[in-house]
């Protein structure tokens, strides 16, 4: 559907004309024969490209029927977009190199900008921009450059698949420029297609001139196959995150059964936060009276006798003082601060192969326990202390 621009919208006027003034074929001068309008978003405000359209007015020339139109427009917007290039850059910046969300790019174009895109448009752009980057990535003449002193290739090859079933996302790296080559989705892991993007990388290496010393990969069947017929002569050696996990499986099933038993044994926090945080709350501190004269105090001020107490001293339960109700108020805040610890302790699944999540599950509940020891015996120090 068409944008719908609002009907208050003030734009600025940029004439563009053919760049050619006379005809190729019969050099007759070129003459305006209509006008196209090209309403765009910019970051300065909203401009409104006017193209002069140009063509041949002998009828009997070949060039009578070909309308040209200025090329400067494609350095503004591209057809039929409703944003200009500056938009465009700045939407792929923040979102690929700050990582802002759509909704908050959406939230600042319409606030410090006063464009009101939606988070479709901002979707579609975005897909362009990386369209844009990865023909960029792969152009010959950016890599030549981008390799440019580096004497050898180090590649490498892995799958990538989102959920079981779906199509598996094959990544071709190099390791010395820190780039990614190419990624294609495969519906078949077989050798013979995993051997046609080994080629391919191989094209590349040709390509810029430089040999491959090195590939790397999780040794699958169709990676060793496919390697091996198309660089016999190059070495293939085990990533070194893969040989880890296989390396310590056994020991990564250990630490996740130690987890299992620690979250068995450590439980109750809701419950422990549901009770501090039903806790009566202490009483606000009532404004002090001003001082009144004894015998004020004695018959209630102003010629009016005291009330007498209808409860007897020795019956009258004691109150909180205020001292007492702000200690208890602190407690309860130190008993959530380390319930919201713990928590964040048994939810920790980081760490990989050399770090054991399990095994730094253990540590860091020993040293609550510690923190929770020298707690109690600071407590149990200061009752002994007297005034």
């Amino acid at each position: 559907m068409r944008f719908q621009w609002p009907a208050d919208t003030v734009f600025s006027d940029c004439v563009l004309t053919v760049e050619e003034e006379t005809c190729s074929h019969c050099r007759r001068a070129l003459h305006i024969c209509d006008h196209r309008f090209h309403r765009i978003y910019t970051l300065p405000g909203p401009l409104q490209i006017v193209c002069k359209l140009a063509r041949c007015p002998d009828r009997a020339c070949p060039g009578h029927h070909r309308t040209l139109s200025p090329l400067a427009e494609a350095q503004l917007t591209l057809p039929w977009w409703v944003i200009g290039w500056d938009v465009f850059c700045w939407l792929g910046h923040r979102r690929f190199g700050r990582h802002w969300s759509v909704p908050q790019l959406q939230a600042e174009l319409r606030d410090s900008y006063r464009i009101p895109l939606s988070q479709d448009a901002i979707s579609g752009y975005l897909r362009r921009y990386q369209t844009m980057v990865a023909a960029r990535q792969q152009d010959a003449a950016v890599l030549i450059e981008a390799y440019r002193g580096v004497p050898s290739l180090v590649l490498t090859i892995d799958g990538l698949q989102p959920e079981k079933g779906h199509e598996t996302l094959y990544v071709v790296r190099e390791l010395r420029g820190k780039r990614v080559w190419f990624a294609e989705a495969l519906l078949s892991s077989t050798t013979a297609e995993i051997q046609r993007l080994v080629r391919k990388a191989k094209q590349w290496a040709e390509q810029l001139a430089l040999p491959v010393a090195l590939w790397m990969s999780d040794k699958q069947d169709a990676f060793v196959k496919a390697i091996a017929a198309e660089f016999s002569d190059v070495p293939h050696r085990y990533c070194q995150n893969h040989f880890l996990r296989d390396v310590a499986k056994e020991v990564l099933e250990a630490d996740s059964h130690a987890k299992v038993q620690m979250r068995r044994k450590v439980r109750g926090l809701r419950a422990i936060e549901r009770e501090v945080l039903a806790s009566p709350r202490p009483p606000a501190k009532r404004p002090a009276s001003p001082a009144r004269h004894p015998a004020e105090a004695e018959d209630g001020g102003a010629g009016v006798p005291a009330p007498a107490a209808k409860t007897p001293a020795a019956k009258t339960p004691a109150a909180k003082t205020p001292a007492v109700a702000d200690e208890v108020a602190d407690a309860g805040g130190v008993v959530l601060d380390y319930c919201a610890a713990v928590r964040g302790i048994l939810n920790d699944d980081q760490g990989g192969p050399l770090h054991p999540p399990g095994l730094r599950m253990s540590e860091a509940l020993s040293e609550v326990g510690a923190s929770l020891q020298r707690n109690l015996q600071a407590k149990k120090g200061g009752a002994q202390r007297t005034n």
